[in-house]
């Protein structure tokens, strides 16, 4: 079969898969809420079409719907797309199936960056409520630019020399994120709740700030595509095959941290989801990042959707961490690819 085919079908099924599983999560929670209310008050909304239609539905559902559910589980798609995609682009770089979005210390920066103002409740005048989101993303590309500064030796980077660059200035980044946490006093639970992974905090600004920078990043990312697949090959094969080996592992490596630095900024630390998705998308169309990549986009939405679905409802009407549930589900998974990998090279 063919990729153009697998594509024609794959996407058209995830897509569908992704709109049930997305008003799914809206119809549920504290106040339940009719499956045809959501899809009602959606198209009431459309310009030629709400004409069409009679509201029956009072007015505290549709500030459900519309401010409070539909801006969360729509942001949860873009940072599951954008967590997935840059998962898959690490593993490719870096060749290495236990990679994900944040072996870099993208993760560990944007963390920092967001409890120095939660500790400090600072905020910069021109940028007001957005001034978390984008101190956040500063500090997790800045991170990016020091653990590569740190592996560059003249003018190459060796990936295990970047790997461990990251190992470097995560450990010094924990200190430092430590000492903030116990200089936060009482807003040392804020942070840690944060770091933990959460879509709380939402609104539609939000999703106008990180969906255009994710959604360039993710069709550049595309169309390189070809690109990761000579990686895989190896160095020389890449080189022979006219790659620009260095320059392509740095873009790659610029987008997928964009995306990470995007996506923990406005949601936290969320683990597992950019490894579990690109390996199980992998592990059902194979190793062709021409496929691998825009599957991922579509299975890392529909994953964290559910995910943060089962974080509001487990324990409604108290609220678990993202994170914990996608530990809970990525985990037992990681468990199994570490095995798999041991039996691979022992």
């Amino acid at each position: 079969m063919n990729n153009r085919l697998i594509l024609s079908i794959a996407i058209p099924a995830l897509l569908t898969t992704l709109l049930v599983v997305m008003s799914l999560a809206i119809t549920v929670g504290a106040a339940n809420i009719n499956w045809q209310d959501v899809w009602l008050i959606v198209f009431a909304e459309l310009p030629y079409i709400h004409q069409w239609i009679e509201p029956s539905w009072s007015d505290s559902t549709e500030t459900i719907v519309l401010d409070i559910r539909m801006p969360r589980v729509i942001l949860a798609a873009i940072v599951g797309a954008a967590l997935a995609l840059a998962g898959a682009i690490y593993q490719g770089v870096l060749r290495n199936p236990l990679a994900d979005p944040f072996i870099l210390g993208v993760s560990s920066g944007a963390s920092f960056g967001a409890a120095l103002v939660f500790a400090f409740g600072f905020q910069v005048v021109w940028l007001g409520k957005f001034t978390l989101p984008v101190v956040a993303f500063m500090f997790g590309f800045g991170t990016l630019m020091v653990v590569y500064f740190l592996a560059r030796i003249g003018q190459k980077v060796r990936m295990e020399t970047i790997i461990l660059a990251g190992v470097v200035v995560q450990a010094f980044i924990g200190a430092c994120l430590s000492l903030v946490m116990a200089l936060a006093n009482e807003q040392l639970q804020t942070i840690v709740f944060w770091m933990m992974g959460s879509l709380t905090l939402t609104d539609w600004s939000y999703n106008q700030i990180v969906l255009p920078i994710i959604l360039i990043c993710s069709i550049i990312a595309l169309f390189y595509a070809r690109e990761l697949n000579m990686l895989g090959l190896g160095e020389e094969v890449a080189h022979h095959s006219g790659v620009s080996v260095e320059k392509t592992r740095f873009y790659l490596l610029i987008l997928a941290s964009i995306m990470t630095g995007a996506a923990v900024s406005v949601s936290g630390a969320i683990g597992f989801v950019g490894l579990v998705v690109p390996h199980i998308i992998r592990l059902i169309v194979g190793a062709d990042y021409r496929l691998i990549l825009p599957l991922s986009i579509f299975g890392g939405a529909i994953f964290l959707v559910g995910a943060d679905t089962l974080a509001r409802v487990l324990m409604a009407p108290r609220e678990l961490p993202l994170g914990i549930i996608t530990a809970f589900l990525g985990a037992p998974f990681f468990a199994y690819l570490l095995r798999r990998t041991k039996r691979e090279y022992f």
